[in-house]
C-alpha cells in the first residue's frame, strides 16, 4: 500500500507481551536520542498496560525523565481530570509519578463551548510549533521520536474517523473534530496525519479478538485512516495473537 512500504507487523502472544514489547521499543527509541526527546502518546484502553509498565521500577529507572517530553495524539473534548480525558489516563497511569509537570504537554480542553474544539486545536498547534522551532514540518527533522497509535473498530486512529474532512487535512497540524464516530460521542481534538507522520517511529498497539476484523481490512489496504497513518521513518504494528489476521498466522 502506498505510503506504508515501511510498515512492519510484529506478532506477540498476548496483551502482557504486547505491553512489554512496546515498553522496550519506547526505551530503545529514547536511547537513540541523547538530547531532547518527544513522544506522542495515544488514548483509549490499548496503551494503559504499557503506561502502567513504564511506571514500574524496571522501566522507570531506565528513562531520563528530565529530557523526555510527552504529547498526546488526540483528546476527547472534556476537562482535565475527567475519566474520558486521554491525557488524564496517561497521567494517572505513569506521568504524574514519573515525569516533570513541565514536560507533559496536554491538549487544553474546555466545556465552555463543547461544539467548537477548534480553539483548543489552534492552541496545541502553536505549542507544537514552539517546541519544534518552526512553522513547517521538515522530513529531515521529525517532530517526534516516537508516536504511539491505536486502531478503532471503524478503522479510525487518533480522532481521525473514516470519511471525515480531518483525514484529508494537509496544512494544519491539529484540528477540531466536531463529533466522534464512536463512543464516547463528544467532540475531539486531533493531530493530523502529516503531523503524526513526522516521527522516527510510529508504533501501533492492537490486541484482542474484537480487533481482528478491522485489522484485516487495514492490513489488506482498505482506505481507512489507520491504514493511511505511516511514519516518515519506521512504522511498526505490534499485534497479539487474538487480533492477528488469518493471513499473518503461522
Amino acid at each position: 500500500m502506498a505510503g506504508n512500504d515501511n510498515r512492519r507487523v510484529i506478532a506477540v502472544a498476548d496483551p502482557a507481551a504486547l505491553a512489554t514489547a512496546a515498553a522496550e521499543r519506547v526505551l530503545a527509541r529514547i536511547a537513540t536520542n541523547s538530547g531532547r526527546v518527544a513522544i506522542c502518546l495515544t488514548g483509549g484502553s490499548s496503551p494503559k498496560q504499557l503506561y502502567q509498565l513504564l511506571a514500574t521500577d524496571l522501566y522507570r529507572s531506565r528513562i531520563p525523565w528530565d529530557r523526555v517530553h510527552w504529547f498526546i495524539g488526540d483528546e476527547r473534548f472534556v476537562p482535565a481530570g475527567d475519566p474520558l480525558n486521554n491525557m488524564t489516563m496517561a497521567c494517572t497511569a505513569f506521568l504524574d509519578r514519573c515525569a516533570p509537570a513541565s514536560n507533559v504537554h496536554a491538549i487544553p480542553t474546555s466545556t465552555a463551548d463543547p461544539a467548537d474544539p477548534d480553539r483548543s486545536a489552534a492552541l496545541y498547534e502553536a505549542e507544537l510549533k514552539s517546541f519544534y522551532g518552526a512553522d513547517a514540518l521538515d522530513h529531515a527533522h521529525p517532530l517526534f521520536d516516537l508516536v504511539l497509535m491505536g486502531v478503532g473498530p471503524d478503522g479510525h486512529t487518533a480522532s481521525l474517523f473514516p470519511g471525515y474532512p480531518a483525514v484529508e487535512e494537509t496544512t494544519r497540524w491539529v484540528v477540531g473534530v466536531p463529533r466522534a464516530n464512536v463512543e464516547p460521542f463528544v467532540p475531539r481534538v486531533s493531530l493530523t496525519l502529516p503531523t503524526l507522520a513526522s516521527c522516527h517511529e510510529m508504533l501501533f498497539e492492537v490486541a484482542g479478538a474484537d480487533k481482528r476484523a478491522i485489522l484485516t481490512r487495514v492490513l489488506a489496504g482498505e482506505n481507512l485512516p489507520a491504514g493511511r497513518a505511516s511514519s516518515i521513518g519506521e512504522t511498526v504494528w505490534l499485534v497479539d495473537q487474538a487480533a492477528l489476521p488469518e493471513d499473518f498466522r503461522g
